[in-house]
């Protein structure tokens, strides 16, 4: 038997040892407190390790106090800097996260790798893959704040979360983000629009490559996406996954030393209803500050960050979705919608052309020679599904155009789109939107969900820019946002501006998004074209929206040369994956979209003189094609067809006039 001395000498070591080991874990744990708490510094990096933000906390240079970040990426063993020192922080109406902040903790780096589907767009098939990091900071009353970083191969984003919970109300009054584009180069950017009846709407021009860090010419700054190219990259600034609890930022006018802040709405944006700073309960997630960043403007034409950062689309069968073409009888005859004899017409050129849909405009409630539901019968009788035109409004606009104060009312819109499914139309355009505040941001999504629940199909006009709502909702098939083919008819100057802004869009608004340029008008309306008909026939494939809204009347159409037609019966709306070829801003550029076993390719030439390129295509390695190629002929109205034999490997050679174009199909043999 042991004795009672042997039994208390075991359990005192024991008890030593358990002690020794509680010491060196409390230590430790003090140890690795002590070592957070004196982080200053975090960085994350793309998966391929050549694209790192840095995020830093406290004094720099640049700024006294506060969290700031900057982007760099590595090409040839060089560090390249993208975006400099630039500032973080939001200021809430109850406290600011500004300055003082103290560094909590950093959630492990993930690695996120999913594919999704696209119904609408250049590329069907999409792989979201990034590193992601949560960094966690409080202010100076305890209260939490987090940075959600993403680094993808081709850029990176960041976005703000209160992770504490609350059901009251908080408002943000002030976000202090900036971008510091590095380096001297040239941006193309859009003035943001001064309040109107009609704005804003995103419709003015982009500047052509002037200096990064002009000041815009309107109070009411620079809007987004802005592109800018230095001695060394491609940027694209922008943002993604626009929630109902956030209203949509631009850039201040101001932008010193190439330093461009975001800002709020104006007050006077939407008839000055609606609130200008957004509030929201916790926890509150707001949306991405996306930096699209390469070598070449490859990687802005071809970057599906802007929808690998949205929300995955909400439950249901999507499969009634179709991409495709439409006629549009409003450009060529704006009394048309209130003609219903008129657009018997289009849609019987529809039927002809073997498009899906017929576009019936503003005012359709005031048709005279038959009405509405008549004409969608007829429609549907042809084969040729119905898309119709509504007012946003509502209080915030006072456009007259009909049939308005359906939409913004939650029990009028949903019967609307009820019956409106019990009829057959395949979709809306709804128009006149005025304003980037949240409780429109909030609209837009309503609109959405209830008309996915009743199968249509949305199209957004005078509306915000594309933030990847369309991979959220995959019946929103195009957005406006554009200064479009329409303007022919009141603007005198974009008869030559447009010559140039063609070119400038696929790397700007159209790489962001869908957009509803409403392209072939080749008709000259109150001011005419100076783009070759070949040109207007290419921004079917250099443009790109989930709907082609042809701008012609049915007469052009009709009388076009058979091998036009042909092409027109036939290109694709929504594409498998889409190639940058060559160009560049302001000065032309060429595509190559495949849709199945075809490939399309495009080419627009902004320049005023004519212009030759030669357009390889290494991406084909294999196979012989047939290839029909539609150039410019010997003045800006005509078309010359070539068809040729292609193997993979070879060439293409291309004249274009100025202001021209061409479009080609290769289909293998």
């Amino acid at each position: 038997m042991l004795s009672e001395e042997y039994i208390m000498n075991k359990l005192e070591m024991k008890i030593r040892i358990v002690f020794k080991l509680l010491l060196c874990f409390f230590l430790s744990i003090h140890i690795f407190c002590c070592q957070a708490a004196n982080e200053t510094q975090w960085k994350l990096k793309s998966p391929d390790n050549k694209i790192c933000i840095t995020v830093l906390l406290g004094k720099t240079a640049s700024f006294k106090s506060g969290m700031v970040y900057r982007v760099d990426r590595v090409e040839n063993n060089r560090l390249i800097s993208v975006i400099e020192t630039s500032p973080l922080g939001i200021i809430r109406k109850d406290q600011s996260f500004t300055e003082n902040l103290k560094f909590v903790s950093k959630g492990a780096v993930k690695t996120i790798d999913e594919k999704y589907r696209m119904w609408i767009g250049r590329q069907s098939e999409c792989r979201n893959n990034a590193k992601e990091m949560e960094l966690t900071f409080a202010n100076g009353n305890g209260t939490k704040i987090q940075l959600i970083l993403r680094a993808y191969n081709d850029g990176v984003a960041f976005k703000y979360v209160f992770p504490d919970k609350s059901a009251d109300s908080y408002t943000i009054t002030k976000e202090l983000t900036g971008f510091k584009v590095s380096g001297v180069g040239k941006a193309w950017i859009e003035r943001y629009d001064k309040p109107s009846e009609y704005s804003p709407a995103y419709e003015q021009y982009y500047e052509n490559g002037i200096p990064i860090g002009t000041a815009s010419p309107y109070s009411e700054g620079w809007a987004f996406p802005a592109l800018f190219h230095n001695n060394d990259s491609w940027i694209l600034i922008s943002e993604a996954n626009l929630s109902p609890n956030y209203c949509g930022v631009r850039l201040d006018q101001n932008a010193t030393n190439g330093l461009y802040t975001v800002r709020f709405p104006e007050v006077n944006d939407a008839e000055g209803t609606g609130e200008v700073e957004p509030t929201s309960t916790l926890p509150w997630s707001m949306p991405w500050r996306t930096i699209i960043v390469g070598s070449t403007p490859a990687t802005i034409v071809e970057s599906n960050m802007i929808n690998n950062l949205s929300d995955a689309a909400i439950p249901g069968d999507f499969s009634w979705v179709k991409p495709g073409r439409s006629s549009w009888s409003w450009l060529s005859d704006t009394p048309s919608p209130k003609n219903y004899n008129t657009l018997k017409n289009f849609i019987d050129l529809s039927a002809e052309m073997h498009w899906e849909y017929s576009l019936v405009d503003a005012n359709w409630d005031l048709m005279k020679g038959g009405n509405i539901e008549q004409l969608v019968k007829y429609a549907n009788s042809k084969g040729v599904g119905i898309l119709m035109w509504y007012n946003s409004g509502g209080p915030n606009n006072i456009v007259t155009e009909r049939p308005r104060d359906i939409i913004p009312n939650a029990q009028k819109r949903q019967a609307e789109f009820k019956k409106l499914n019990e009829w057959g139309v395949k979709g809306i355009k709804v128009d006149f939107w005025n304003s980037d505040k949240q409780n429109l941001i909030r609209l837009y999504h309503d609109v959405l969900i209830d008309a996915a629940k009743y199968h249509i199909m949305v199209n957004f006009h005078g509306c915000t820019i594309p933030r990847g709502w369309s991979r959220t909702y995959p019946n929103l098939v195009s957005m406006e946002s554009v200064r479009g083919e329409e303007t022919y008819l009141f603007d005198s100057v974009y008869t030559t501006e447009a010559v140039v802004q063609n070119s400038i869009l696929p790397f700007t608004r159209n790489a962001i998004g869908p957009m509803d340029y409403t392209p072939v008008g080749l008709s000259n309306f109150t001011h005419p074209h100076q783009t070759t008909y070949v040109h207007e026939l290419a921004l079917t494939l250099v443009f790109n929206s989930g709907i082609i809204h042809f701008a012609d009347n049915e007469k052009m159409y009709r009388t076009l040369p058979d091998f036009v037609k042909t092409f027109l019966k036939n290109v694709p709306a929504a594409f498998d994956e889409t190639r940058y070829i060559s160009g560049v801003p302001g000065e032309g550029i060429v595509l190559a979209c495949r849709k199945g076993n075809n490939w399309y390719i495009a080419g627009i030439n902004s320049l005023k003189t004519n212009k030759k390129v030669v357009v390889k295509l290494p991406f084909i390695t294999s196979g012989e094609y047939n290839l029909n190629m539609i150039n410019d002929g010997a003045n800006n109205k005509s078309f010359v067809n070539n068809l040729q034999k292609f193997k993979s490997g070879e060439v293409i050679t291309i004249d274009m006039l100025a202001a021209g174009g061409f479009v080609a199909k290769l289909s293998k043999r």
